[in-house]
């Protein structure tokens, strides 16, 4: 198991951008050396990130992972609209700016994977490389294509549940401990996990609004004083921040049509988890097309939590990846 040395968080003050206020970043950072941004998903935190920021850093660079905008102490607008990829990756360049970093690596998993994505298509003087994990380079995918999915049934696909404001917070905000209990546990085998999603006759991908149902199968992949640290951070600030992001799905695809689709020549390294059902590696197939500097790893039996689940995996792969792109000899 990786050793833990995860470094105190910091408030970072962004200037204003593009009719966007100042807004504020908690940051945690150790080492020094090429920076390396970690994004983190939904519902995560920078402490997703805990096992690798000391891997990175003692390969000999800067790690550094935000709380990212409407997470944990970071500053959390109150308008849907101020959740977009605009403002996503308006952020990391912001951050950028503060700490005085001309170009970084930027990491991502699930909904920070979208973002670390869209870097190198809207920024690419800011960004050297990038690494995926689960989420691959791919278009955002289309709120009407899931309606289509659940035959019109939102409540079914969690992410068209959380389409309408407060509808999916006034369930998940008092859950907030049986939520992480119930999804920070290790995977189910795929075809018994697709059993289950079936298991009506139809589709349903949204355990939100139903965590009660899900009794523990499987192993936790989180001590409890880990878990308390997730349970701790929603308990205050609840989900609506992380929820927003998903809120401009629709807008992200017509504001940037182009992410997804233009071809990438940085540097890119994709780590897919073999039994992850939210983000399967058969949805990173199209990527050697659309990345022509690409390097595809698979970890077997990892479930979506992968780099926490199999930290030692996940720091192996980048650290090696890291050291023979970006290390000089």
């Amino acid at each position: 198991m990786s050793t833990l040395t995860w470094p105190q968080g910091r408030p970072v003050k962004l200037a204003p951008r593009a009719n966007q206020p100042s807004i504020t970043l908690d940051i945690h950072e150790t080492g020094e050396g090429p920076a390396v941004v970690f994004c983190h998903g939904f519902p995560e935190l920078a402490y997703s990130w805990r096992h690798q920021l000391p891997a990175v850093a003692a390969a000999g660079f800067r790690a550094i992972a935000p709380d990212q905008r409407g997470y944990a102490g970071s500053s959390a607008p109150p308008a849907v609209t101020d959740y977009g990829l605009t403002e996503l990756t308006g952020d990391l360049i912001g951050l950028l700016d503060a700490l005085k970093i001309d170009r970084a690596i930027f990491v991502g998993h699930d909904w920070g994977g979208f973002v670390a994505w869209a870097m190198p298509v809207l920024y690419p003087e800011r960004t050297a490389g990038v690494i995926g994990v689960c989420t691959p380079y791919m278009a955002m995918p289309q709120t009407s294509l899931m309606r289509r999915l659940v035959n019109g049934k939102d409540e079914r696909m969690y992410i068209l549940w959380f389409q309408e404001p407060g509808r999916a917070e006034s369930v998940m905000d008092s859950r907030a401990r049986l939520i992480f209990d119930r999804l920070m546990r290790a995977p189910l085998e795929p075809a018994e996990a697709s059993r289950r999603m079936m298991a009506s006759g139809e589709l349903d991908m949204n355990p939100f609004r139903r965590i009660e149902d899900f009794q523990p199968e499987t192993p936790p992949i989180v001590t409890p004083e880990e878990l308390d640290v997730y349970v701790r951070a929603y308990e205050k600030t609840g989900f609506r921040g992380g929820i927003n992001w998903y809120r401009n799905i629709d807008r992200n695809s017509r504001e940037h049509p182009q992410i997804g689709v233009a071809k990438l020549t940085l540097p890119c390294l994709m780590i897919t988890a073999a039994w992850d059902g939210a983000l399967p590696p058969r949805m990173a197939a199209g990527m050697p097309a659309l990345c022509s500097d690409l390097e595809m790893h698979n970890i077997e039996r990892a479930g979506h939590w992968v780099q926490q689940e199999f930290p030692d995996a996940v720091n192996e792969t980048i650290v090696d990846w890291l050291k023979r792109r970006f290390k000089k000899p």
